[in-house]
């Protein structure tokens, strides 16, 4: 048995599954660029007042799920990795000025989220998200453009039956008198409260409607409804956002008990989920609006919205849907050598095609050449380039491995002539 294994709740990206994770983060790219979202990096772990005062102190992220850093004697500040992206990107938004920059500023990454979370199934202690920020724009518009963008998201990835959970939780004007009313509900019912609930209501009460206890589901279903308490400003915000969404063919389902557990959300809360799967653990991503939380981190008052997208659940879903997995880069030519030691030659000319642009790999080992072949064909290469006594004249055997036919080359037209074939996807 192995000495040392990977923390309980992390695990190890093997080529094959970090092929899948490669291909989300180049759609994520993708459409990045076709969306106009710029690139943004944040440290992985920040001061934890970033997230006790932007995520809020008494959520389940912060009280239970930070992974916090035991600081060298020296130093003074408390970090915590980062269990979401949203407060640092907010954070560095504030320190480096960015409201000088035209409004709103857009940006994405991908990157590890880290919390000290009950591993299961699609859950892990260290996991990746796409996080995509619109800061600076209050308008409805923006928030449909950033729902599109996570539904396009999941269908490029090949999952077509994903649609969107969608609710308003209101502002500072109409969500107090809201929770008023959803405390006086609640309290009626205390007796019946499991622990947890219990110190939510005293604590947060509209977390209760984020509940994961099954035997909330019936109580959560008779609470008053904040969509039907909305200020006149908020209605005509989610009407508005509704009125975007349905003009975009995007599949809206409006899910009045979804408020997203966290403190910075105002008005537009959204999830995704697959089709049949909108259970409480079910979740592939999800976002909202923020409007507050930019003040809450020390600059002026602006509002924004984002959202990320789990990738470790997409591609759980992707499996679990029966889409073809993703395999590691395979090399376009594979260079052997009728001669078993004469890896000099073989390294030269597989670095001439790199230079060329050609991705190429050479056998390095001492063996036969029909051992090399078939190590061409276990990595799937297209073609197999064969050194031998030919090359005192400057010309090399191309074979097509997946045509199955031969042919030799000069070395002069040998990355021309992979690069066009590759292209055209011709053999023989």
């Amino acid at each position: 048995m192995p000495t040392f294994h990977a923390p309980r709740g992390t695990r190890d990206l093997l080529p094959a599954e970090r092929a899948s994770f490669d291909r989300l983060s180049a759609i994520a790219a993708d459409l990045s660029r076709r969306y106009g979202y710029a690139g943004i990096e944040t440290p992985m772990f920040e001061q934890t007042a970033v997230f006790e005062r932007g995520v809020g102190a008494v959520t389940d992220i912060v009280e239970k799920e930070l992974f916090r850093i035991q600081p060298r004697t020296d130093e003074a500040e408390s970090w915590s990795l980062r269990p979401e992206g949203t407060a640092g990107v907010v954070r560095a938004y504030v320190q480096h000025g960015l409201r000088t920059w035209p409004q709103p500023v857009r940006v994405q990454y991908v990157g590890p989220m880290f919390r000290y979370d009950r591993p299961q199934a699609g859950r892990y202690r260290q996991f990746w998200q796409w996080d995509v920020e619109a800061i600076g724009d209050a308008g409805p518009g923006i928030d449909a453009e950033i729902v599109e963008l996570g539904h396009r998201f999941y269908t490029e990835a090949g999952l077509s039956d994903v649609r969107v959970l969608l609710n308003s939780i209101g502002d500072p004007t109409c969500r107090p008198p809201y929770i008023e009313r959803l405390t006086t509900y609640f309290e009626r019912h205390r007796a019946t409260l499991p622990d947890l609930e219990q110190a939510r209501l005293r604590t947060n009460p509209l977390r209760l409607l984020d509940s994961k206890d099954p035997d909330m589901a019936a109580l959560i279903a008779d609470a008053p409804r904040i969509v039907d308490h909305l200020c006149d400003a908020c209605r005509a915000h989610f009407d508005a956002v509704c009125e975007h969404l349905d003009a975009l063919a995007v599949p809206v389902r409006i899910e009045p008990s979804l408020v997203r557990g966290l403190d910075y959300y105002t008005r537009t809360a959204f999830e995704y989920y697959r089709e049949g799967a909108e259970g409480q653990q079910q979740a592939l991503g999800g976002g909202g609006r923020y409007d507050g939380l930019v003040e809450l981190l020390g600059g002026r008052p602006t509002p924004g919205i984002g959202f990320a997208l789990g990738l470790d659940r997409v591609v759980l879903a992707l499996a679990e849907a029966g889409a073809e997995r993703a395999r590691p880069a395979r090399p376009a030519a594979f260079v052997a050598s009728a001669e078993a030691g004469d890896t000099v030659e073989r390294l030269r000319i597989a670095t001439q095609l790199r230079r060329a642009g050609v991705s190429a790999r050479a056998d390095l080992g001492g063996r036969k050449l029909g051992r090399q072949l078939e190590q061409a064909s276990r990595e799937d290469a297209h073609f197999a380039v064969i050194l031998g006594d030919e090359l005192r004249e400057g010309t090399v055997q191309l074979r097509d491995l997946r045509a199955g036919t031969q042919h030799p080359v000069p070395l002069t037209d040998l990355a021309r002539e992979i690069l066009r074939d590759e292209a055209s996807h011709r053999h023989g």
